[in-house]
C-alpha cells in the first residue's frame, strides 16, 4: 500500500459505537465523566475499532532507527555510533523500552529506516527497510530526496500491514537516532514560524546551554537555506528532517487507513505524528498521546495538533517507553470499563 492509498482508506470514527460507550460509562457507579481520560480513552478506542467492546491484548512497539548528517555538527553528547549499538541493545533486551514494554506484554520491533552502518543481524523482531544510509547535514543543503522523503513514509506504512497480518490490536512508535531532536526541531520550527526556536529546542541527550545555542544556530541556518515550505509537509520532511521521523508519520498513516489505535511517545514521535496530521489530518482520531517529556518542544507540538497528554513524568528518553508506560494507563480504563458495575447491579442509588 503506497502514501495515497492509505491516506484513502482512512474512514471517520463510528460515532454510534462511541455514544453506546459513553451511555455504559454513565450507568457506572461513579459521578458523570469522573474518570477523565480514561473514559475519553474507551470511547476513542471503541470509536477507532468500531466496537463497544474494544481490546488491546496483541501490542506492538515499533522503533525506527536512522542516522542524521547533522549530528556532525555537535548537536548531541553521543556519538553517531550509538544508534547501531542501541539498536544491537534492543535487538538483545537489554535497554529501557525492553524492561517496560516487558511490563506492558509490549513486542519491541526494530526497523533500520536509515541507519549509517549496515546492521548485520537476523532476528524475528527486526526489519532491514534501509532507505539511505543516513540524511545529509542539513545546514548545508536538503536532508534527502522528496523520494527518500516518502519511501521513508512508506516504510511506516509496510510496517503498519505486516504487524495488521499478525493481528495486532494497538501500535505503539518508538525510534532511535543521534541528533534526531535536531531535525524535530527545525520540522516545529517550519509549522510554528512564530515560535522563538529558544522555545523549541531543548538539551536532547543532555547538552549544554552553550550546545543548546549551537544546536539553535544551526537549525536557523537550516530553515535559511532551505526554505522549507510549511504547506508542503514532504518537502519540509525531505529538507530539514530525518528517516525515522518520516516512518513514524508512516506508522500513524498506516494505523489509521486500517482502522487501528496508535499511541505516541514523546517529542520525536509527536513530531512524526505532526508530519503525519499535516499530510492527511484525518488521523488525527486515530492519535493516543502517551506523555509530555521533558523536551521544550513537545507541548507545542501537542497543542498544534490539539492533543493532551495522559501523562507527564518528566521523560526525554524516547525508544519508545512512553507509548509503553500508555499501555498501562490504557489498560486501568479498559479495566474500569469492564469490571465497574452499574447502579443497578451494585443497588446503588442515583444522584437526581
Amino acid at each position: 500500500m503506497n502514501l495515497n492509498e492509505a491516506i484513502s482508506n482512512i474512514r471517520l470514527l463510528d460515532e454510534d459505537i462511541q455514544k453506546k460507550v459513553w451511555e455504559r460509562w454513565d450507568n457506572l457507579t461513579k459521578p458523570p465523566r469522573s474518570l477523565g481520560r480514561l473514559e475519553e480513552i474507551v470511547v476513542q478506542l471503541a470509536g477507532i475499532m468500531r466496537t463497544d467492546k474494544p481490546k488491546v491484548s496483541n501490542r506492538y512497539i515499533a522503533i525506527m532507527a536512522g542516522d542524521h548528517g547533522v549530528a556532525r555538527n555537535g548537536v548531541s553528547a553521543y556519538p553517531q555510533e550509538v544508534t547501531v549499538q542501541m539498536v544491537y541493545n534492543f535487538l538483545s533486551g537489554g535497554a529501557g523500552i525492553n524492561a517496560i514494554a516487558s511490563t506492558a506484554n509490549a513486542k519491541v520491533l526494530v526497523v533500520d529506516v536509515g541507519v549509517s552502518q549496515k546492521i548485520d543481524i537476523s532476528h524475528p523482531y527486526f526489519r532491514d527497510y534501509n532507505v539511505l544510509r543516513g540524511t545529509e547535514d542539513f545546514s548545508k543543503g536538503p536532508a534527502m530526496s522528496r523520494e527518500s522523503a516518502i519511501k521513508s513514509i512508506e516504510v511506516g506504512i509496510r510496517v503498519v500491514e505486516e504487524l495488521n497480518l499478525l493481528g495486532f490490536d494497538i501500535l505503539g512508535t518508538g525510534e532511535m537516532g543521534i541528533g534526531n531532536t535536531t531535525p524535530s526541531s527545525a520540522i516545529l520550527s517550519v509549522f510554528s514560524p512564530s515560535t522563538p526556536l529558544d522555545l523549541l529546542v531543548g538539551p536532547g541527550t543532555g547538552l549544554d546551554q552553550e550546545r543548546i545555542n549551537r544546536k539553535i544556530d544551526i537549525i536557523a541556518r537550516a530553515i535559511e537555506i532551505n526554505n522549507p515550505d510549511p504547506k508542503d509537509p514532504i518537502d519540509v520532511l525531505s529538507k530539514v528532517g530525518g528517516l525515522e521521523i518520516g516512518a513514524i508519520a508512516g506508522l500513524v498513516i498506516g494505523c489509521a487507513s486500517i482502522g487501528k489505535p496508535v499511541i505516541i511517545d514523546g517529542f520525536i514521535s509527536t513530531i512524526g505524528a505532526l508530519l503525519a496530521y499535516k499530510i492527511a489530518p484525518n488521523v488525527l482520531p486515530y492519535i493516543i498521546p502517551s506523555h509530555l517529556s521533558k523536551e521544550p518542544g513537545h507541548k507545542i507540538a501537542l497543542e498544534l495538533m490539539g492533543l493532551k497528554p495522559l501523562l507527564t513524568l518528566d521523560m526525554r528518553l524516547g525508544e519508545g517507553t512512553g507509548s509503553a508506560i500508555g499501555m498501562l494507563v490504557i489498560d486501568c480504563a479498559l479495566s474500569a470499563y469492564y469490571n465497574m458495575r452499574t447502579f443497578e447491579e451494585a443497588g446503588v442509588s442515583r444522584n437526581v
